[in-house]
């Protein structure tokens, strides 16, 4: 249906008048007459019965009204969707429980008048691919990978470096201490299941790995984080890496213990992503809010990746 020919005729039912209603429209008389007579064979019946007073409606134009109003409401409501700065910024957080999401919740309390709408996708490629076709706004990665380049179009920015731990059970033996140095871990059993080859995150952890001669095991079943934490609070010898800010919850008879790593720290380098044609006024809001809160870039007493 023709919403033009839809406008007019609400037009033309307030004002009373052909006449009128196309010196509000800024458009002729005849194109007023030729819109709704358009809409009239469209619907099969008549709208207005013309006087020498000007346009009635039929009994028909009477009931289709409302329901004309109706369509011009929802196509103001399709275009306020997608008009940058009425539509809610789309931002990739990877998971629910990781520090991006902590991170996008600070800047939602710092801004409360931007509205967001959270997604999470799987890997760096996913959330390129997203940015470029338009259906997210930005994501936090960690996107210099061995050998990644970012296409043409597409920025990026270092938002903050989470410093990682060393989540171990009860009686794990390293369980007492209260930080642990990346060399006392040769030897020792780490378990990352949920790590998947060709990401952005299993590229991290292998060059961990290769930098202070670690052994971190990704074989077996990914059930999840909670079946993960189960197996760790019952293990002698097992103990995983997480993030400073990851959200976890365990029973607690589980005695968990999260445990600093220290001399040096290993950081993951979280980014800022999004496409440099995106005229979304909030984009530009949570670009300033972390170039100008970003912390803890690797320095001294930290450690990346060289290609960080």
């Amino acid at each position: 249906m023709d919403l033009d020919a839809v406008r007019t005729f609400v037009t033309a039912a307030d004002t009373g008048r052909f006449q009128d209603a196309a010196a509000e429209l800024a458009v002729t008389q005849q194109a007023v007459s030729k819109r709704i007579a358009t809409l009239e064979k469209v619907l099969g019946v008549r709208l207005f019965t013309r006087t020498a007073r000007g346009a009635t409606l039929t009994i028909d134009g009477q009931a289709f009204l409302p329901h004309a109003r109706g369509l011009l409401r929802a196509e103001e409501r399709a275009v306020a969707s997608v008009r940058p700065g009425r539509r809610a910024l789309r931002v990739d957080v990877i998971g629910r429980r990781l520090a991006p999401a902590a991170q996008l919740g600070d800047f939602r309390r710092a801004h409360p008048e931007v509205e967001l709408d959270v997604v999470t996708l799987f890997d760096v490629d996913a959330a390129v691919d997203a940015i470029r076709a338009g259906t997210i706004d930005a994501s936090f990665r960690a996107v210099t990978m061995p050998g990644k380049r970012l296409p043409d179009g597409i920025g990026a920015a270092r938002a903050f470096d989470e410093p990682l731990q060393l989540l171990t059970g009860p009686s794990h033996e390293l369980a007492a201490a209260r930080a642990v140095r990346p060399a006392e871990l040769v030897g020792r059993r780490i378990w990352m299941p949920g790590l998947v080859p060709g990401t952005e995150s299993a590229a991290y952890y292998d060059d961990l790995a290769a930098a202070f001669g670690l052994t971190i095991e990704i074989t077996g079943p990914d059930f999840g984080t909670e079946p993960l934490l189960d197996t760790i609070a019952d293990s002698r010898s097992l103990a995983t890496f997480v993030g400073e800010q990851t959200r976890l919850v365990w029973p607690a008879d589980h005695g968990l213990r999260r445990i600093a790593l220290r001399d040096p720290t290993p950081v993951y380098p979280h980014s800022l992503v999004w496409h440099h044609d995106n005229p979304h006024p909030a984009l530009a809001t949570l670009r300033d809010h972390f170039r100008s809160g970003r912390s803890g870039h690797a320095g001294a007493g930290t450690w990346t990746p060289a290609w960080a």
